[in-house]
């Protein structure tokens, strides 16, 4: 994949720009972050000279993933000042192809969380080696290092990973408990919440300061389930819910008269439900809310019904 001196390398970039987003992504936790950051790859891309590059995909993969660790050196600092609890930006992986996923992995809600208490190197490592399958030796060159000292970091972020998360149940099973879990809610039926929940549930809800949510986590069956049974987002008037896959689990998109004001999901073990994350801050809503209204409006369009006598007008136009 060679450019000359007078290609503008564009081809090139959007070739392999979905697999720049996808480390990006992982890395920052946050879609428009991830999107700025691939912007400047691009800018950095537009000031270097293509024709001494040998490997183009190599050269953006390495300036995207570098210019990942600075930007999370910074946010982490950014993120301890935060208004309440921090959580990551939604994806709607059903439908938004930029993840350019080889595999899965780096993409669920739980392993984000964790990769947040890691240094930014060793989040580099392990989302390069386990997300795209790097191999050692390239993780070294990227993250300007030994090969030795590449293994090591995706070794103890693996331990960090493994150690920080449970046995989930299957899809099927997750999108039941997430369903029990939003009509529970709905109706207001404690019973059946401390049913789901398991002993240690915790629930974080991310308003980042914009929102008015718990700032601190609620821990605990009786104080979640009391809570979602009395002040969930999921009650009051004008309420709908849309079924939607975000980082490849089933989600809950809640709307307040036809406008998405939260999304919920769960992550549970065959004990039950031992977390439940609500996005509720809206700029981090903001993609899947232009998803969403993208889809109504694509469904509108989809059932709209021609009559006979408009057939036989636009027949005879025609």
């Amino acid at each position: 994949m060679q450019t000359t001196a007078d290609d503008d390398g564009l081809s090139v970039f959007e070739t392999v720009r979905p697999r720049l987003f996808g480390i990006a992504y992982r890395m920052l936790g946050s879609a428009a972050e991830a999107e700025d950051i691939v912007q400047d790859a691009w800018l950095r891309w537009q000031g270097t000279d293509r024709s001494a590059v040998v490997d183009p995909p190599a050269f953006l993969a390495t300036a995207t993933t570098r210019l990942a660790i600075t930007f999370a050196q910074s946010a982490r600092s950014r993120r301890e000042t935060y208004i309440g609890p921090w959580l990551p930006e939604p994806v709607d992986t059903s439908a938004d192809p930029r993840l350019g996923a080889e595999r899965a992995e780096a993409l669920e809600f739980a392993v984000l969380l964790l990769l947040e208490k890691l240094s930014p190197t060793e989040r580099a490592a392990y989302v390069l080696r386990e997300a795209f399958d790097y191999s050692y030796d390239q993780i070294a060159h990227i993250l300007r290092s030994t090969e030795a000292n590449a293994r090591q970091l995706v070794t103890r972020a693996r331990k960090h990973i493994s150690d920080g998360r449970r046995r989930a149940v299957s899809s099927i099973e997750q999108r039941r408990l997430l369903n029990a879990f939003v009509m529970a809610s709905q109706e207001g039926d404690l019973p059946a919440l401390e049913k789901l929940f398991t002993s240690d549930v915790v629930s974080y809800a991310d308003g980042g300061g914009a929102v008015h949510v718990a700032r601190l986590p609620v821990a605990g069956r009786d104080r979640v389930a009391n809570y979602f049974a009395s002040v969930g987002p999921f009650l009051g008037g004008g309420v709908s819910i849309e079924w939607i896959e975000t980082n490849g689990q089933a989600s809950a998109l809640v709307l307040r008269n036809g406008a998405v004001t939260a999304l919920a999901t769960i992550e549970a073990s065959k004990k039950g439900i031992f977390r439940v994350l609500l996005m509720m801050r809206p700029s981090k809503l903001a993609a899947i809310s232009r998803l969403a209204d993208a889809r109504r409006g694509f469904q509108s369009e989809s059932h709209i019904q021609i009559s006979p006598k408009d057939k036989e007008s636009q027949l005879t136009k025609n």
